[in-house]
């Protein structure tokens, strides 16, 4: 990548954000604003839309796990904390990387490559296509070849209509963000379908072309399914 990037960094400790502004200087290729107060940050990160978002956890006005919620999607976000406990709620609102303070540079510098892998592979990515890391692999799986996709704890399952599935390390919401708008339904809040693929349904149970079993759907989901499928 040969371009400079966005960065926002928020923390409501200065010396915190003296650090990371002096790393990303070292660094090179990373425009880097400030902020102590959190409000003003997510207010800047809305408005600019940052390529990177450097994010403390715990603040006194806002919890920075909450700032991460509604962050811009397209946004990557890595956080900074002196607390460890925070690591898997991090993970499950996909950060590309936990830092732990006080973290050194190299540990840093790890951290702003995987960001940067990560926004390389979204501006190239097929948009007929959905590309994952399996283990340390990238797979694209066609959008067409998805028969359906289901969270497994910290995994999330999608099954090919060619036959096998594909195992990668992410959340369903992450995964469904990537996803084009309006293809696919979550019916569950452990599965998440192809609308085309819909032979039948009702307020309990869909089924799909190839997969006459069926897929359960959540109370919680049933309105909305039945909505956007009676369209």
């Amino acid at each position: 990548m040969n371009r400079t990037l966005k960065c926002i960094a928020i923390d409501d400790e200065p010396m915190a954000l003296l650090v990371i502004e002096q790393f990303c200087r070292r660094k090179g290729g990373l425009e880097i604003t400030t902020f102590s107060e959190p409000h003003i940050g997510l207010e800047a990160i809305c408005q600019s839309k940052p390529d990177l978002v450097f994010l403390d956890i715990q603040m006194s006005s806002i919890s920075g796990l909450r700032i991460a919620e509604i962050l811009p999607k397209e946004c990557c976000f890595i956080f900074t904390t002196a607390y460890a406990e925070y690591a898997l709620e991090g993970f499950n609102l996909d950060a590309v990387d936990f830092l732990h303070k006080p973290f050194a540079y190299e540990r840093f510098e790890t951290a702003v490559e995987k960001a940067l892998r990560r926004i390389e592979s979204r501006r190239t990515e097929n948009p007929e296509c959905l590309v994952v890391k399996q283990e340390y692999t990238n797979v694209s799986i066609p959008l067409k070849d998805i028969l359906y996709i289901e969270a497994l704890g910290n995994y999330v399952k999608i099954v090919r209509c060619s036959g096998g599935h594909v195992l990668t390390r992410t959340n369903l919401k992450s995964l469904t963000d990537l996803l084009p708008e309006g293809a696919f339904l979550r019916i569950h809040r452990s599965y998440v379908i192809p609308r085309s693929a819909v032979i039948s349904f009702s307020r309990t149970r869909v089924i799909l072309k190839g997969y006459e079993e069926g897929i359960p759907v959540g109370a919680q989901y049933a309105g909305q399914v039945m909505e956007m499928l009676s369209q």
